[in-house]
């Protein structure tokens, strides 16, 4: 039966495919006494074998999209595996208590897990624990006759459906196969959803219950663009979501043809459009799409796609990749924004009730556990510098005093490195990432002793609007034109060009072709968003007079109290 559902928009594009289903099997069992254990032993070889050759194609499959040294947790899972040890104790196990074979697993793993998660000094011990978890699942399974989703093996044309995509999850995704994903939480602004429009592929996120309401294999339809869904659509609605897709294909060639045109509004102002990226891969989507800089490379991802901290070598060469590729183009370079919902196996940070309004990013960086971490990240970037032009921002900076600490390593690691007689490039700009009200609200202080702001309008509004921009529940709350948003963003833009500095936006805001007038009319000297969105933002740009966006800018912040009022006055203004 056909049911239509109503999504958050989230990657633009349209997909008429089968369901694949990415949730988790119930692996739940009941210990049963046995008196054939060869029976059960037997039952344990297969569903290890079983689970090694599914790990060798997962492995094989991470190898390309990922690189050899993201698939080495593979190596680990699949030496787990063929433990001997290990397999030993649960065959015992079996025979001794004459118990099935679910059970034996979980008790000898149970034991070996316990074991390693208490070695508090020995890091490499405690990822073993997680590896066996993760391995004793896989076997569960098997032994059960379940089915674990594994993203990295689709082959045939799907849309993934999800409770939520992880940052792995998403890199296992093959655009040549995964025609679209749908999940129940999240939001414009949620790593699934930037990862997915740098894949470009389709997304509607925040349906809240997608996953019980669709079975595998079923029929979907999904436009990314208006966040619609229907599944099991007659043959009526597939020809008009294919004749979507087919329209919205023929406007992405049109916008190509701006490639490498300059960004330039109606009335002869130039803006520069950047791209957001996350991997040193990314700098060929943002040249493929025309991206006159980086304004914001997210360095996290270094470190959460590593088995340990990565190494100041690993870092420079991450960065001389990047600064090479842009071939002398800004390139904006967000130190570590660890923390919150970005979590490393092999840092221990402290459980928290509120992680998102505690100790991440730079509050690790400037504490005695992240010095170490951050000078290295310092120094790395420095000996890079001389590669491009590079500028480093600071993220979640609430404090005068914290951006003066911070630069104060900085200028301590630029006199090592120099009296070490390592070549530094002279003209990096240092600036802050504006994702905090106070912050915003301090800017001109600020502003006379940064470089240049970026404001980071994904925590930017959630903190603001004190509403959780990965709840669905409050979704209704994360309002990129609400008017206390305009004012603070207005205020960021006004402090940077009274101390002639510039300022940019790396918030999904950016290209968000509602805010962009909006923007363009206060002054917003550089705008950064996925990839992806750069042509259809210059394209926009081209048809805008600033004389005229100024003007709704200013209505925008002195006359609306509301975001609808603002929505209808930027329609009006940009017919």
């Amino acid at each position: 039966m056909t049911e239509k559902l109503k999504g958050i928009a989230a990657s633009s594009g349209v997909a008429v495919a089968k369901a694949y289903l990415l949730v988790q099997p119930d692996l739940s069992f009941e210990t049963v006494s046995v008196d054939n254990t060869d029976n059960e032993e037997a039952r344990l070889d297969a569903a290890l074998e079983a689970s090694t050759s599914e790990l060798n194609v997962i492995r094989e499959k991470a190898v390309d999209s990922l690189g050899e040294e993201a698939a080495s947790v593979f190596d680990a899972h699949l030496m787990v595996l063929a433990d001997p040890e290990m397999i030993g104790q649960i065959k015992e196990t079996i025979r001794a208590k004459k118990t099935n074979a679910e059970s034996a697993l979980k008790e000898v793993t149970d034991m070996f897990i316990t074991l390693f998660e208490n070695m508090d000094e020995n890091p490499y011990m405690q990822e073993r624990a997680a590896d066996i978890k993760d391995v004793t699942k896989r076997v569960l399974a098997n032994l059960l006759g379940k089915k674990l989703p594994s993203p990295a093996t689709i082959d045939e044309e799907v849309i993934v459906v999800a409770h939520d995509l992880t940052p792995s999850d998403t890199a296992q995704l093959d655009k040549k196969f995964v025609k679209a994903f749908i999940t129940n939480i999240g939001g414009r602004t949620s790593h699934s959803a930037i990862m997915a429009r740098t894949l470009e592929i389709p997304a509607v996120l925040g349906t809240n219950n997608i996953t019980t309401l669709v079975a595998e294999g079923q029929l979907l339809a999904v436009n990314g663009i208006t966040g619609e869904v229907i599944i099991e659509p007659s043959d009526a609605e597939q020809a008009e979501f294919i004749a979507a897709g087919k329209a919205y294909a023929d406007q992405k060639a049109e916008w190509a043809q701006l490639k490498d045109a300059e960004t330039v509004t109606a009335d002869g102002k130039h803006f520069e459009l950047a791209a957001n990226i996350g991997t040193p891969k990314d700098v060929t989507g943002v040249n493929d799409n025309g991206g006159e800089a980086i304004g914001l490379y997210r360095t996290e991802f270094l470190y959460m796609d590593s088995q340990d901290f990565p190494t100041e070598d690993e870092q420079y060469e991450a960065y001389k990749a990047v600064l090479e590729g842009m071939d002398g183009k800004p390139v904006v370079v967000r130190t570590m924004d660890i923390g919150g919902d970005k979590e490393l196996p092999y840092f221990d940070l402290p459980k928290e009730m509120n992680p998102f309004l505690g100790y991440r990013a730079l509050r690790i960086s400037l504490s005695e556990g992240g010095d170490a971490m951050f000078r290295t990240q310092l120094r790395a970037l420095l000996r890079a510098s001389v590669h491009g032009q590079l500028r480093i921002m600071f993220p979640m900076v609430a404090l005068v005093t914290e951006f003066r600490a911070a630069k104060k390593l900085f200028d301590e690691e630029k006199a090592n490195l120099l009296a070490e007689g390592v070549a530094v490039a002279d003209n990096i700009q240092v600036g802050i990432m504006i994702e905090i009200p106070a912050a915003a609200m301090l800017a001109d202080q600020f502003a006379k002793e940064v470089d240049f702001f970026s404001i980071g309008t994904n925590d930017l509004i959630q903190y603001t609007m004190a509403a959780d921009r990965m709840n669905e529940q409050v979704s209704y709350l994360y309002q990129p034109y609400n008017p206390s948003i305009l004012r603070l963003i207005n205020n960021v833009i006004k402090a940077a060009h009274a101390e002639g500095k510039w300022a940019g936006m790396c918030g999904e805001m950016a290209g968000d072709q509602t805010a962009v007038p909006l923007l363009m009319g206060m002054g917003l000297d550089e705008f950064s968003m996925s990839a992806t969105s750069i042509l259809q933002t210059r394209s926009l740009m081209k048809r805008l007079d600033t004389t005229k966006m100024a003007e709704l800018a200013d209505k925008a912040l002195t006359t609306c109290a509301t975001m609808e009022e603002v929505v209808a006055l930027v329609e009006d203004y940009t017919k």
